[in-house]
């Protein structure tokens, strides 16, 4: 939406409060390196920006194919943001695979750039078309710019020595250039990054800011665009700020968990989408005592974490939805032998390989339940890919103060997605106090001896002179940890591994409503569903409705008052991205007849979607 027009003796620069775009292409088009640097830079020039990659499941489909496509959209704004937007403004199209499948996005009279060169008879039929969109009337309800991208890359590159498929692969930096010139955006953070990339091959940083520069130039001189558009500043909280995305948190969160609790870090794992990112990350900080091992597969990852906590070392491993299933056994090992360790499901659509690169919210159960006989588990849950990194040191927090695994459940949305971050004063985060036990009890060392504030047990790292002790799978003795069969201690060791995790409460931190404590309808949401709920319950707001939000970051246990915040609306809404999972806990918990709005797209809610729904039940 246009605010207002300035004059310069050159051109036209029309100012706007908030763009959003979606590049698409190819799975080799450099859809996501395209979408990354224009996000980077509109993070540089200081607007606020969301982010959503939306990369292809399958490894090598086939060029051009509807499979292959791969999609970056972006929001950047000069206010507050807290979605990637529901639809694009302007889509950049590369291939007649990405016009088809992203075109029904597109807003009605939206900018639509199509690379004309690549809509060759057999490209028109890979993607399904039987006649060519660009003349049938396909696109006649959007502002079309037509531009062979492919073959003015070439033009500009024709004295770059390199072979022309090389020189292909840098027609995304051509369309990034013109996409910069169009939103006012500088080169020069692209181009130090392009040169701190590729610094030891000079062809290839030649190459790059070329065609970067030659889209630039294409769109100033050509005359398809009678005006460009500035996105000025957002105002925000000053301090100092980076891009972000969720595992990129995920891992500093680690890292700062192993410093404020002056703690070797461990993190073993099995590569699987979408949580790989961390394993490859957390590898480069060798130097800060974190030690990464790449397991053969998933349950030995599970071991691995168990083998370091036993040592008393701070111990994580990282995992998808099928990841979690083959873990559970050793979750539960972890749970009798009292071991505190970090397990984090970045969640992915399913059941079983499901669609890996989509995202989903369908591992809440299986995080609350999913282990052999009565097995409770501490579940936190961030709300922003900025969040990541607080929840991943509260994760750790909780693990240690109860002596319980931890599961840190984030998802595809939030792990991929990029938003500014204030980095935060380190004099302001919390020590991580550990305190492993030197001396016996009377008697000798009772490792199952209870905690009388929070029923942890100790925390006794071997080879303490007198601290032999046993630990396994096989019911414990309380206090002494010897093997028991007895009926009334397994009764009571099991109560007790509940009501130890059900103290967690204690450090917990009350839960939060925006808006009214009191109303016609809350909305209470989980994960990534937060932005777009708290954007659509805003609005309803402005709306006159008396509608509040209150978003779980701790799902087991329930912060204290839950029970108060529920008991003071008439109705209460929950989106999931999942058939209604938290929807059943919160019925079951707190018999609220609460009402759910699922989804399971491999895609997050729009926002318009939510309004529409607030509206129904107001």
């Amino acid at each position: 939406m246009s605010d207002t027009k300035v004059k310069r003796p050159d051109r036209t620069v029309e100012e706007i409060e908030s763009v959003v775009i979606r590049f698409a292409g190819d799975s080799g088009d450099g859809m996501q390196l395209t979408g990354t640097q224009f996000s980077n830079t509109a993070a540089f020039v200081g607007n606020d920006i969301s982010t959503l990659p939306d990369f292809p499941a399958e490894i090598r489909a086939p060029a051009g194919s509807l499979p292959g496509v791969s999609a970056f959209q972006l929001n950047f704004s000069s206010v507050d943001i807290l979605t990637p937007g529901d639809e694009p403004d302007v889509l950049v199209a590369m291939n007649p695979a990405a016009l088809k499948t992203n075109l029904s996005d597109l807003k009605r009279n939206g900018r639509l750039i199509i690379n004309t060169d690549a809509f060759t008879p057999m490209n028109l039929r890979k993607a399904g078309y039987e006649t060519n969109p660009l003349e049938d009337g396909t696109i006649k309800d959007y502002q079309v710019i037509e531009i062979p991208i492919t073959s003015s890359n070439a033009q500009a590159l024709k004295e770059v020595d390199l072979p022309k498929k090389a020189i292909d692969r840098s027609k995304n930096f051509w369309a990034l250039g013109l996409l910069f010139w169009l939103y006012d955006r500088p080169l020069e953070p692209t181009i130090k990054w392009v040169t701190d990339k590729f610094g030891k091959n000079e062809v290839l940083v030649e190459a790059n800011v070329t065609a970067l520069k030659a889209g630039f130039a294409y769109a100033d001189a050509s005359e398809l665009f009678t005006a460009h558009y500035r996105v000025e500043r957002a105002v925000i909280e000053p301090g100092t700020y980076r891009k972000i995305t969720g595992n990129e948190a995920i891992v500093l969160g680690a890292v700062a968990a192993s410093i404020l609790a002056k703690k070797q870090l461990v993190y073993a794992s099995y590569p699987i989408t979408p949580a790989s990112d961390i394993l490859h990350m957390l590898s480069h900080y060798r130097h800060m005592d974190i030690r990464t091992v790449q397991a053969e597969d998933e349950i030995a990852a599970m071991g691995a974490v168990l083998g370091a906590s036993f040592a008393g070392a701070l111990a994580m491993t990282g995992t998808s939805g099928p990841g979690l299933a083959l873990k559970a056994e050793a979750m539960s090992l972890a749970l009798m032998t009292e071991l505190p360790c970090v397990v984090v499901d970045i969640q992915r659509a399913g059941p079983s390989t499901g669609m890996p690169t989509k995202t989903e919210q369908g591992d809440l159960l299986q995080a609350m339940f999913g282990r052999n006989s009565d097995s409770p588990v501490a579940i936190v849950a961030p709300a922003t890919p900025s969040d990541c990194f607080e929840m991943t040191i509260d994760a750790f927090r909780l693990a240690v103060r109860g002596m319980v695994p931890t599961i840190l459940l984030s998802d595809g949305y939030l792990g991929n997605g990029a938003e500014p971050w204030k980095l935060p004063n380190v004099e302001d985060l919390e020590p991580i106090v550990i305190k492993h036990p030197t001396e016996p009890n009377n008697g000798g060392y009772l490792p199952y001896l209870r905690d009388k504030e929070t029923l942890a047990r100790p925390w006794a790292i071997p080879g303490t002179p007198d601290l032999e002790h046993r630990i396994g799978g096989l019911e414990k003795a309380d206090k002494t940890g010897n093997v028991s069969y007895d009926p009334e201690n397994h009764q009571r060791m099991t109560d007790l591994r509940h009501e130890k995790v059900q103290r967690l409460q204690q450090i917990i931190p009350l839960q939060e409503v925006e808006g009214e404590e009191t109303g016609d309808l809350l909305v209470i949401g989980w994960g990534g569903t937060y932005g777009a709920i708290r954007t659509a319950v805003r609005r309803a707001r402005r709306d006159g409705r008396k509608v509040s939000h209150a978003h779980l970051r701790y799902l087991n246990p329930f912060p204290a008052n839950v029970k108060e915040v529920l008991s003071g609306f008439k109705r209460v809404l929950i989106p999931e991205l999942n058939n209604g999972q938290l929807l059943m806990l919160i019925r079951a918990e707190f018999l609220v007849d609460a009402v759910g709005y699922n989804k399971v797209y491999g895609q997050p809610f729009k926002v318009s979607e939510l309004v529409a729904k607030i509206d129904e039940l107001c």
